[in-house]
C-alpha cells in the first residue's frame, strides 16, 4: 500500500527547522563507539545496530514523505532483521508452529524470502539474539549450548540457499555447575574487539568462545543471578545486565573471564506488566560524546517510576540517576538508544505480550500507556537532565538515524478508551524528531495482531528501507 505522510517535504522542513540534513544530526548524536572489526556493517549487524547496542544507524530512514509499506507473511515472529555488506537482509525469526528459530534470506527489492533454514531450538530468547560477522555469516546460539555460523550463497541457476557453515559447542561452560545438558541455555552473544565471542546464559553464566581455537572459558556472574537481555561490547569490555546488577566483564591476562565491576540497582517489588522478566528490561548501551563508549546505561525497575542509570564505563562509578517516562506507574522492556551524550528511553508498561512469555506481574495487568524520554548527560559528565518527554506509544524498539535525526518506530493505538488492548488495535509508522520529541509524521500501517511489532526492533538498510518485524512476519517500508 502507498502511504502519504502528513509532514512537509525536506526542502520545506529545512526552512522551518525540522530535521532533514545529515550534518547537524551527526554532529549532535556522535561519535558512536569504535567499529568492531569482527562484525558486519555498523547499524545493521546486530539487533541493536552494533556491538555497543546503541540502537542507532548511520543511514537515513524512509523520511517523512510518501512511503510504500509491504507486509510479508512468514508465519513467524521476526525480532532480528540484519543487513550484511552484500545488501541482503537476513531475518532471525521464531516459527509460530514449531517455536523454533528460522533464518530467512530476504529479497531486498520486496522483502520476500529467497531461502530459509530451521535451526535447533534452545531458550526462547536464545532464538532471538544473533549477529552478522565481518564475512556476512549469521552467528547465532543453537540448541542452547552451541554457536552456529549460517552462511548463504547462490547457485548457477540463480537460486539462493542458507546453510550451516560450522557449529562450535560451548556446553562445558553452559552446563557447569549444574552438570547436565538442558539445565541452562545461551541467552545472547556478541564478539569483543579481540574477536572472542562472549555469551551469557539464562542462569547467570558468562564466558567466551575463541572461534579460532575452539577453546571455551566460562564462569558465573554472581550467586542467584539470571540474564534476560542481550549483551553489548566496547573496547573497555562486555556489559551484561543481570536481573540484579549490571556487570562489566573481560578476559584477564591469563585469559580467564572476570568481572571488572558490578553495580546493583533497584529491581522493584516484582515484574511489571509490559516486561518479560523481573529486573531491568534493558540491554546495556555504551555511548558518549568523546569516545562513543565512555558511558554505559540501563534502566532500573523502581516503582512506581523507573530511573535511567548512567555509569562511567572504566570505573563503574555512577554518573547520574534520573526518573524517566511520563508520571505514574511506568517501566520498559526496551534497550535505550545511546548517541553522543543523549539517551532515549521508550515505555512498554502494560504492553500485552502473549500468554506464556512471562510470569506473574504486579499489578497483574495494566493498560499500555506509552511515552518516550530523552536524557542528556551534562557536558562535564557530572549529572544528567531530562530534555523532553512525549506520549508516543512505541510498539517497537525505536531506532535513531544519526543521518537525519529521526527516531523511527511503530506506535500502537489501543481501541479501548481505558488503554486496554484488543486484537483491533491499530498501528502507525511514526518518525519522532530526536531534537524536540515532536512527532513529524504518522502513517497508518495496519491493524490486528498481524501488524503487532510486539516491541521488536526495526532495522534501516542503506538506501533508507526500513524492515520491521511483527508477530507473524515483517514490514518492508521504503520511500516512494
Amino acid at each position: 500500500m502507498r502511504l502519504r505522510g502528513f509532514g512537509m517535504r525536506c526542502a520545506v522542513a529545512v526552512v522551518v527547522g525540522l530535521f532533514c540534513g545529515a550534518g547537524t544530526a551527526t554532529a549532535e548524536f556522535g561519535p558512536q563507539a569504535p567499529p568492531n572489526g569482527h562484525l558486519g556493517p555498523a547499524g545493521t549487524a546486530t539487533m541493536h545496530g552494533d556491538a555497543a547496542a546503541s540502537d542507532t544507524t548511520p543511514y537515513p530512514g524512509p523520511g517523512i514523505g510518501a512511503v510504500e509499506a509491504r507486509f510479508v507473511a512468514l508465519g513467524a515472529a521476526c525480532p532480528t532483521i540484519l543487513i550484511g555488506g552484500d545488501g541482503l537482509p537476513q531475518a532471525l525469526c521464531t516459527s509460530i508452529a514449531t517455536r523454533s528459530p528460522v533464518v530467512y534470506l530476504l529479497d531486498p527489492a520486496t522483502g520476500d524470502p529467497l531461502a530459509q533454514l530451521p535451526l535447533a531450538a534452545g531458550s526462547l530468547l536464545g532464538g532471538v539474539y544473533g549477529y552478522l560477522d565481518a564475512a556476512g555469516d549469521f552467528v547465532v546460539a543453537t540448541g542452547g549450548d552451541a554457536v552456529s555460523w549460517v552462511g548463504h550463497d547462490r547457485a548457477a541457476d540463480g537460486t539462493w540457499r542458507l546453510f550451516t557453515r560450522r557449529t562450535a559447542s560451548v556446553a562445558a561452560a553452559v552446563t557447569e555447575p549444574c552438570g547436565a545438558p538442558g539445565c541452562d541455555a545461551v541467552q545472547s552473544l556478541v564478539p569483543d574487539h579481540d574477536g572472542r565471542i562472549w555469551f551469557v546464559t539464562e542462569h547467570g553464566r558468562m564466558g567466551y568462545l575463541d572461534p579460532e581455537s575452539g577453546a571455551v572459558r566460562g564462569d558465573s556472574l554472581a550467586p542467584g543471578e539470571a540474564v534476560s537481555n542481550s549483551v553489548a561490547a566496547a573496547p573497555e569490555g562486555v556489559a551484561i545486565a543481570g536481573e540484579h546488577a549490571l556487570y562489566l566483564v573481560r578476559a584477564s591476562e591469563s585469559g580467564a573471564p572476570q568481572v571488572v565491576w558490578q553495580r546493583g540497582y533497584d529491581r522493584g517489588p516484582a515484574r511489571k506488566p509490559g516486561q518479560l522478566s523481573w529486573g531491568t528490561g534493558a540491554t546495556p548501551t555504551f555511548f558518549g560524546p568523546r569516545t562513543g563508549s565512555e558511558y554505559v546505561t540501563i534502566t532500573d525497575n523502581a516503582a512506581p517510576r523507573e530511573h535511567l542509570l548512567v555509569f562511567d564505563t572504566a570505573t563503574g562509578n555512577p554518573v547520574c540517576e534520573v526518573e524517566v517516562l511520563p508520571p505514574g506507574a511506568g517501566g520498559t522492556e526496551n534497550s535505550p538508544i545511546g548517541a553522543g551524550r543523549s539517551v532515549f528511553v521508550a515505555s512498554t508498561y502494560g504492553y500485552p505480550y502473549p500468554a506464556g512469555t512471562s510470569g506473574h506481574s504486579d499489578p497483574p495487568s495494566a493498560g499500555f500507556t506509552g511515552g518516550m524520554t530523552r536524557v542528556d548527560v551534562d557536558p562535564g559528565g557530572a549529572g544528567c537532565s531530562v530534555r523532553w518527554t512525549n506520549s508516543v506509544g512505541s510498539a517497537a524498539v525505536p531506532r535513531l538515524s544519526t543521518a537525519d535525526g529521526g527516531i523511527y518506530t511503530v506506535e500502537r493505538h489501543p481501541a479501548l478508551p481505558n488503554g486496554g488492548t484488543t486484537p483491533m488495535d491499530t498501528y502507525d509508522h511514526v518518525v519522532v524528531d530526536a531534537g524536540t520529541g515532536a512527532v513529524r509524521v504518522r502513517r497508518p500501517l495496519g491493524a490486528t495482531t498481524l501488524a503487532d511489532p510486539l516491541e521488536m526492533v526495526g532495522s534501516i538498510a542503506p538506501g533508507g528501507t526500513q524492515y520491521q518485524g511483527t508477530t507473524t512476519g515483517l514490514f518492508r517500508i521504503a520511500a516512494r
